[in-house]
């Protein structure tokens, strides 16, 4: 299939842009060209689609579920729990949901770690998303678990998938998985070409409970079993000094922030962007899961970011609002290894139209500082098109009714267990 996008804004200028099969072909002014769909750009603005760098796509299910609780009693007591009765099909339902909230605020690709991989698998592919989706990886430091999980691993590495799809060994924490496992993932991943995804220093309890279970911070404490590594994305970070730093930045290991889910779940907020990007670390931008942060909207991941940053620094130049973009576009492509987050010929054909007739991009002074603090969220986002395919056109995706019905019928149960 070929796109002709005409008359779109793009770094000031108006642009034309055409799109064959799942690669930018050409990008400029007043070209003419042959295609199958053709796109009025006027009134829009084109930026390239957003990385969702660290999330749990199914629990939308257990959005407002739980809310205002520390991240420990969260866990154990109301997420794991419910967690243990979900079905193959409230996943896929899950999941659907996910991808439309993202496709509806410009997410064209997005990092996942959670159970029943086959079902998150099909429901991505359904949905032309794109994702490096993990399989989750626990064992509660039980050698019996621990083999059940390795064999699920490996059955979903094997799984058949499109070119939009990528596997990840996704171990949960340093809490909940021993060093044996850990190391075996590590040898894995290394073997196969995967990258590994796993939370690590998100809160102060976490590194207390490190030091005295491991004798180590957790950041220290991969570095001993020797998991840091290029291959690896560790999600928080938000509690390690400047050893740490240096220790990450050695090794290649690469970081998403998550704003919202940090401060919800009062983790903290003096993410160390600045000494991360200083010593050569990548770093991009998450929500967490929609029951943590509540949403899935980069554009309120990267506003919050660039206001963290600003507020805990007191310096008003920290994370200007062309980084925070940056993060949640070329940034998180790089992390996950896609050859997306620019508009240029060459490029993956992942992008949104921006709809510039709305009270928050006028008067057009600076594109980039209105889309990320005055949107701050993605209801602006008229057009969405990953690989190649329009997903959302004039803010419509296709199917959006059946699966707003579908979950909310799921979740019912959910409601009056409550």
């Amino acid at each position: 299939m070929s796109i002709f996008i005409k008359n779109v804004q793009y770094e000031q200028s108006s642009v034309d842009i055409f799109i064959e099969g799942d690669h930018i072909s050409r990008v400029g002014e007043r070209l003419v060209c042959d295609a199958d769909r053709v796109l009025d750009g006027t009134g829009k603005a084109v930026v390239p689609g957003f990385v969702n760098g660290h999330t749990h796509a199914a629990m939308t299910l257990f959005r407002g579920f739980g809310d205002d609780m520390p991240l420990e009693r969260w866990l154990h007591e109301k997420i794991w729990p419910r967690e243990a009765k979900l079905t193959d099909k409230d996943v896929y339902w899950g999941v659907k949901l996910a991808c439309l909230e993202m496709i509806k605020s410009g997410t064209t690709c997005f990092c996942d770690m959670y159970m029943h991989y086959p079902v998150i698998l099909r429901a991505v592919e359904e949905m032309k998303m794109r994702a490096l989706l993990g399989s989750v990886v626990f064992d509660h430091f039980n050698d019996d678990i621990a083999a059940r999980y390795k064999q699920e691993a490996e059955r979903n590495m094997a799984l058949p998938h499109s070119s939009r799809v990528s596997f990840s060994f996704a171990p949960h924490a340093i809490y909940t998985v021993s060093a044996d496992t850990l190391q075996w993932v590590n040898h894995m991943a290394e073997a196969n070409n995967c990258l590994i995804q796993m939370h690590v220093a998100e809160t102060q309890t976490e590194c207390r409970n490190a030091l005295d279970n491991f004798g180590a911070t957790p950041i220290r404490y991969l570095h001993r079993i020797g998991l840091l590594t290029p291959r690896l994305v560790l999600a928080h970070c938000l509690w390690i000094d400047d050893d740490e730093i240096r220790m990450i930045a050695d090794h290649g290991v690469q970081v998403i922030h998550n704003p919202a889910s940090n401060l919800k779940l009062g983790s903290g907020h003096a993410f160390r962007y600045e000494e991360m990007k200083a010593a050569g670390i990548k770093v991009g931008f998450g929500t967490d899961s929609a029951s943590s942060s509540n949403n899935l909207d980069m554009i309120e991941a990267a506003k919050l970011a660039s206001l963290l940053q600003k507020g805990w620094r007191n310096d008003p130049t920290a994370m200007p609002a062309r980084e925070a973009l940056h993060c949640i576009t070329a940034a998180g492509a790089g992390i996950l290894r896609i050859n997306a987050g620019k508009i240029a010929p060459g490029y993956l054909a992942d992008l949104c139209l921006i709809n510039l007739n709305a009270p928050a991009f006028t008067p057009g002074n600076d594109f980039v500082s209105n889309l990320i603090y005055a949107a701050s969220h993605g209801s602006c986002v008229d057009t969405v098109i990953c690989d190649g395919n329009i997903l959302m056109e004039n803010r419509k995706v296709a199917g959006e009714e059946e699966i707003l019905a579908e979950v909310n019928a799921l979740t019912r149960e959910f409601i009056t267990e409550q």
